[in-house]
């Protein structure tokens, strides 16, 4: 039996991202977003769900004000410390 695993946080982080980028004052490039989603996804708890029941129902607890301000602090820290250690040149303006 082949069982299937999916943390729903990467989902939900890339769409808080998307959804704030462009108010985080940071690069925003594949690499910068890729970087801050993996150090946000680092600071927040896993969500790993097995079933399309089990996805609706995190995605429904993650609509909660607490969960919503941890989402947005994890970000805003991941922002902050790659902005800092960006590990590409600056791009032209």
């Amino acid at each position: 039996m082949k069982v299937i695993l999916k943390n729903i946080m990467e989902s939900i982080v890339l769409q808080k991202l998307d959804e704030t980028v462009d108010k985080l004052g940071c690069c925003t490039c594949d690499e910068c977003r890729r970087d801050i989603a993996s150090y946000a996804l680092n600071l927040l708890p896993s969500k790993y769900v097995v079933t399309p029941e089990g996805e609706m129902y995190s995605k429904l607890n993650a609509l909660s004000m607490q969960y919503e301000a941890d989402l947005l602090s994890a970000l805003s820290q991941a922002t902050q410390v790659v902005s800092q250690k960006c590990r590409h040149k600056p791009l032209a303006k």
